[in-house]
């Protein structure tokens, strides 16, 4: 996508009312760089919470050390088994018990490493779906959502 800006005021046009708008700390007019006008394209990385990739982290250390760093990749995973551990672990901190026995590390952290390996085996490739049929959850959570609103 190329980004042709003529001027400060397009810049700032584009930056607030774009689809690719990224929230940032710049100080337009100060500061239009061509690098920058890139980047704000991009998936903004630092919107997701550091602490949430640090306990992620601890748990796939913990996951690396019991089968190996990126295994999944190598031998194919059942979709299941990691939405079953995702939501065990999500269980396990919903009843008030914050970090794992086993591993020590943060269950919300377990939770969202089953949940990174599910889209990095789908996106590599390496995923056994084993999901039901469609189901119609999407659209009854949408009717509830929507019966909600008056």
């Amino acid at each position: 996508m190329k980004i042709n800006i003529k001027d400060e005021q397009e810049y700032l046009d584009f930056i607030t009312n774009s689809d690719t708008y990224r929230p940032h700390t710049y100080n337009p007019p100060d500061l239009i760089n061509p690098k920058d006008l890139i980047g704000i394209t991009k998936p903004p990385l630092s919107l997701v919470p550091p602490v949430g990739t640090i306990h992620t982290a601890m748990a796939m250390k913990d996951g690396a050390a019991k089968y190996g760093p990126y295994n999944w990749r190598e031998n194919p995973v059942v979709s299941s088994i990691y939405i079953d551990a995702a939501l065990r672990h999500i269980a396990s901190w919903q009843d008030g018990e914050e970090l794992a026995e086993d591993s020590g590390a943060h269950h919300l952290g377990h939770a969202a490493a089953c949940l990174y390996i599910l889209l990095d085996a789908q996106a590599s490739e390496c995923l056994v779906d084993a999901r039901p049929g469609r189901g119609v959850s999407a659209a009854l959570l949408k009717h509830l959502t929507e019966g909600k609103k008056k």
